[in-house]
């Protein structure tokens, strides 16, 4: 009986816990727009879900900042050569998750910079495709002791720009005015979820997309000189955050529901 009464509150806990970090609203017709620095940024950290939230009926977008050009150990590599590759690696990510359409802004790698144009570029893709939820990094993460990294500065750059961008930017009329000449109506991004490894409050069941994420990250063949370590490294730690509320496999995020 004792055993029982153990299940069976271990059962409600996990319950209650998937309730707060599940998806609440059906994903049909939404439109998800996924922020990052790097060609393979988002893959690693939100394709789980967005492939999940791709089959359940959402509309997808990528928008990477820079060019990536920056990201090899090869002596003859040249930053022309390498932006091309991870363009063509990404593009080939994306079609494998069911993206509509990824945007390139093409800023030097390593060289991101938190300013006007940046946001306003932004604030023009978020205009454009109309977001329910944008994805982007968390501009506060700034080193893991726990992993024992340093977040990279383009990963933090264009989390605050997009930060920045999401409200009040594209939400205010008067904002980049030349927008509205152009057709780009203000837009109002209801929810920001911020990719930090350490913490969380809203956890996603990748469980029947994981391989969907895996085989996405595998096209970024320029930056992996043992895939099979990374395929180890994604399921490892997706299987620790689904142990949180009984999932197989999760990602992780920080939700912000915007006024």
């Amino acid at each position: 009986m004792g055993l029982q009464t153990s299940i069976l509150t271990e059962g409600r806990k996990r319950d209650k816990l998937r309730m707060i970090f599940g998806i609440i609203q059906s994903m049909k017709n939404r439109v998800i727009l996924a922020i990052g620095a790097h060609p393979d940024d988002t893959d690693f950290g939100a394709s789980g879900t967005i492939a999940k939230w791709v089959e359940e009926g959402a509309t997808a977008y990528y928008l990477i900042c820079t060019d990536g050009s920056r990201g090899s150990k090869d002596p003859k590599m040249t930053h022309q050569k390498l932006a091309l590759i991870r363009r063509k690696e990404q593009e080939e990510a994306a079609e494998v998750l069911g993206i509509k359409k990824v945007f390139f802004l093409d800023h030097a790698d390593t060289q991101l910079v938190v300013d006007n144009v940046l946001k306003e570029q932004i604030v023009r893709i978020i205009r454009k495709v109309r977001p329910n939820t944008v994805i982007t990094m968390d501009p506060t993460f700034y080193y893991s002791q726990k992993f024992g990294f340093i977040n990279h500065t383009d990963h933090r750059a264009a989390g605050l720009a997009t930060l920045d961008a999401c409200f009040p930017l594209s939400r205010d009329r008067l904002t980049f005015p030349q927008h509205e000449k152009e057709g780009l109506k203000p837009h109002k991004v209801e929810e920001l979820l911020l990719v930090n490894l350490e913490k969380a409050d809203f956890l996603v069941d990748i469980t029947t997309t994981i391989d969907k994420k895996i085989k996405a990250l595998a096209c970024h063949k320029s930056q992996f000189d043992d895939f099979k370590k990374i395929e180890k490294m994604i399921r490892t730690r997706s299987k620790m955050q689904g142990k949180k509320v009984g999932y197989k496999f999760a990602e992780s995020f920080l939700r912000l529901n915007l006024p």
